[in-house]
């Protein structure tokens, strides 16, 4: 019996490396289409010897994406960017790139699609990446009707750049900002035990529902054998949503650190992102402040990871396995930082 083949595109990226990792587990030969084959390397022990192949393709480049899919049972498209730099606009990537792959993968008659998007992905938002996710979910589903979409929201795991960044900035300051805070503080209605009280948080920022990596690489896997999962748009999150203030807070209880937290008005956070954005790697840029102003959780009405079998893991399950390495030392007699 000939083995199943599934070509992923962006399989050396966050995510990426976690799906392939799974659907050898599963026993899917993995074609791991990437631009750079030598950094790729890396991908080979997740497989046996020839389970995890690579290839060279770029998915701006219609030639190469139709190589990287022929002869493919199933094809998952996780290409994606957070800041323009150059030729690698939204438009370029998430757009045209993502209707390449689509395209390609109807010519070769691959069964099965998976569009990688993200939650908040909207045509009407103020963030060209919301924008682009929308427009690239649309021009994929007009190439491969039967493509299943998966929008995950704030992605933990060991190697994600969002707590990983913030323990980091934990370890080295005395300060942790929360985004969205109210420029000015306000007072509270006085209590009649504790008198009035400064309220310096408001709604303490945004939300968001973080979502573990390993749940959205079982999604993944679920979904290239359930057909009826074709043509669907799942919306994966977490069992929880948080407060930007509670999400530095978890940062500060698993790093062990006592730090103060500051609110941080939009409106400066976006003339601190004016200078960040350009440097070559940008930690932070105006768009993305644009994505933080709004919350980043499940719809209601959402097929989420447990229409899929899936019980979500909480994050307070996972940020132990991979943030204590930023854990202040502690001798005996001696509190945390």
């Amino acid at each position: 019996m000939d083995r199943r083949v599934v070509t992923v595109f962006g399989g050396s990226g966050f995510i990426g490396r976690h799906i392939v990792a799974r659907l050898a587990r599963d026993g899917w030969v993995v074609r791991v289409a990437v631009r750079d084959v030598e950094a790729a390397q890396f991908l080979k022990p997740a497989g046996m010897i020839g389970q995890v192949v690579l290839v060279p393709a770029d998915v701006t480049d219609p030639a190469t994406t139709a190589a990287a899919v022929s002869g493919a049972e199933a094809v998952i498209n996780l290409v994606g960017i957070l800041a323009e730099r150059g030729k690698r606009t939204f438009q370029r990537v998430h757009v045209e790139g993502a209707a390449n792959v689509a395209a390609a993968s109807a010519a070769a008659g691959v069964g099965r699609l998976i569009q990688m998007s993200a939650l908040g992905a909207d045509a009407g938002s103020d963030s060209a990446y919301a924008r682009s996710k929308a427009e690239g979910e649309d021009a994929v589903r007009a190439a491969f009707p039967g493509v299943s979409v998966l929008r995950p929201s704030v992605v933990c795991g060991p190697e994600d750049k969002f707590f990983n960044m913030f323990a980091m900035l934990a370890r080295l300051s005395p300060v942790l900002p929360v985004f969205g805070g109210p420029a000015l503080p306000k007072f509270k209605r006085p209590d009649a035990a504790a008198g009035p009280a400064i309220d310096f948080f408001g709604i303490e920022g945004k939300r968001m529902q973080p979502v573990y990596v390993g749940d959205i690489a079982k999604a993944a896997s679920t979904i290239l054998t359930d057909g009826t999962t074709a043509g669907k748009t799942y919306e994966l999150g977490g069992p929880l949503t948080y407060s930007f203030k509670q999400i530095m807070e978890l940062v500060c209880a698993e790093t062990r650190r006592r730090r103060l937290l500051m609110p941080f008005p939009f409106g400066l956070l976006s003339l601190k992102a004016w200078f960040l954005e350009k440097m070559p790697q940008p930690m932070l840029t105006r768009d993305q402040v644009k994505l933080l102003q709004r919350d980043n959780v499940v719809s209601a009405d959402a097929l989420t990871l447990r229409d899929l079998g899936i019980e979500p893991t909480p994050v307070e399950a996972i940020l132990p396995t991979y943030l204590a390495r930023f854990r202040a030392p502690t001798a005996q007699g001696r509190r945390p930082a």
